[in-house]
């Protein structure tokens, strides 16, 4: 009896450690890999995976911007039964059916940067959009108070991220001497190319033009390419008669706002969505209450604060 009870101890022993190092999944899955905003959300995952010591983070979406592609490869994530997964929504409304399918195999199920508010997601985590949006606004109002025709560009037409931007900037500049140009915003589905060439259509199609406002940095992260449409119109920037003020606060953008090649950025703050969602997915793991969505905050940048933005 007593050789059982001291097996049993020992069985004990060797057991507990071996529960206590069991490693989670954990998947991140951006609307684009060739967008480098999303990088920085991929390294605070691996960062905060790295110092809660029991996850791996996971990495993988579609190349590009891709709603189909998105979707298959959370579809594979199910298959190979990763623990929990956080997902940028490339479309809110097509996102419905795999987040669901994820839940009825038991995964948990966040959203961070762009939401599915109607879906079967158990939390968010990103950016107070329509905030965001107004924040842009906001910094061309002070920019120029005189007002002038302004236009947008925005990525995908169905993230709701994007929509809630676009609402917000209007909901700054309503009753402004501001007035939105005819085809506005335009839509890059993240194209980052395409981006730039929609900035220089929408200035050929309005040679009064006073104001571009891209609600995402995509054309900025293509800087030799976004410098070469500024360059263009620089003596109008000079001259306060053309305004850029952009969303989001990559290195490459804020060394262009440095050297003139913009007026103010606003900034989301990907790698803390990152690093939350690795905790919020550790919660649900865990059976634990989360908070429905958790805000990450927003910077506004300008030539008088860009010099501490980038040290």
């Amino acid at each position: 009896m007593k050789r059982l009870i001291l097996a049993a101890v020992a069985a004990a022993a060797l057991t507990a450690p071996a529960m206590a190092q069991q490693t989670y999944k954990f998947a991140i899955v951006p609307k684009a890999m060739n967008n480098p905003y999303f990088d920085l959300s991929r390294d605070g995952c691996i960062k905060r995976a790295k110092e809660l010591g029991n996850i791996e983070c996971i990495y993988k979406g579609p190349v590009e911007h891709e709603p189909a592609s998105q979707a298959q490869i959370i579809q594979d994530l199910i298959s190979q039964k990763v623990d929990g997964i956080a997902i940028s929504v490339s479309d809110a409304a097509a996102a419905v059916r795999v987040i669901k399918a994820a839940r009825d195999a038991g995964i948990p199920v966040i959203t961070f940067d762009a939401d599915a508010p109607n879906s079967a997601r158990q939390a968010h985590v990103g950016t107070d959009n329509r905030a965001m949006g107004r924040a842009l606004g906001e910094e061309l109002l002070r920019l120029r108070p005189e007002g002038g025709k302004y236009a947008m560009v925005s990525g995908g037409p169905a993230a709701a991220n994007l929509k809630e931007r676009v609402e917000g900037v209007r909901d700054a500049l309503k009753g402004s001497k501001w007035t939105e140009a005819s085809g506005s915003p335009t839509y890059c589905n993240d194209d980052l190319a395409l981006a730039v060439q929609q900035m220089q259509d929408l200035k050929t199609a309005n040679p009064d033009l006073a104001a571009i406002v891209p609600v995402g940095g995509w054309p900025m992260f293509v800087p030799e390419a976004y410098k070469s449409f500024v360059n263009k119109n620089k003596a109008a920037m000079d001259q306060n008669k053309f305004t850029l003020v952009v969303a989001d606060t990559l290195k490459v953008q804020l060394e262009l706002l440095r050297d003139g090649y913009a007026n103010a950025l606003v900034g989301q703050r990907p790698y803390e969505m990152g690093e939350k969602a690795m905790d919020i997915l550790l919660q649900l793991k865990k059976g634990e209450k989360v908070q429905d969505i958790v805000y990450a905050g927003i910077d506004r940048v300008t030539k008088d604060n860009v010099a501490s933005m980038l040290k």
